[in-house]
């Protein structure tokens, strides 16, 4: 990885460059450890069913990308996961899902909504959306032969 083609993801400091971290910061370590020890029940459902690489893909529970926290994130397509309680049909949350999904657009991170009641009664359809999506970024993400 190089500066040039990555410009944002280093700093130089003191005559040294440094690659500034976006992922995991430190500072939201325990509150990501807290989020995984208190998860929701369904939470738990989908974390079965794609834990493991059970899809083919590695995924993570309670991610963080800068100040935002994922349920799950796939690495390998930038895929952020987010189950929807109850909490998010007040406007002021949909305000801010609005605000975070745009900026994790912005830096190539597609975010998938499931609601609760999807994970619970649609486990198998949320699946097949997922892996329909990876499939998506995956052929993004592959050079054409043209």
């Amino acid at each position: 990885m190089n500066d040039v083609a990555y410009p944002l993801l280093f700093q130089q400091k003191e005559g040294v460059r440094h690659m500034l971290q976006y992922h995991n910061l430190t500072v939201f370590k325990t509150f990501r450890k807290e989020l995984r020890n208190t998860a929701t029940d369904t939470e738990r459902e989908l974390w079965e069913a794609i834990k493991g690489n059970k899809l083919g893909y590695k995924f993570r529970r309670q991610h963080s990308y800068e100040k935002y926290v994922f349920d799950f994130y796939c690495p390998a397509v930038r895929l952020a996961i987010e189950i929807d309680g109850s909490i998010h049909d007040e406007r002021s949350s949909q305000v801010w899902d609005q605000d975070r999904t745009a900026f994790l657009n912005a830096h190539s991170i597609d975010v998938l909504r499931f609601s609760n009641e999807e994970v619970f009664s649609q486990l198998s359809a949320v699946i097949q959306k997922i892996l329909k999506s990876i499939k998506e970024k995956k052929n993004q993400n592959t050079p054409s032969c043209g």
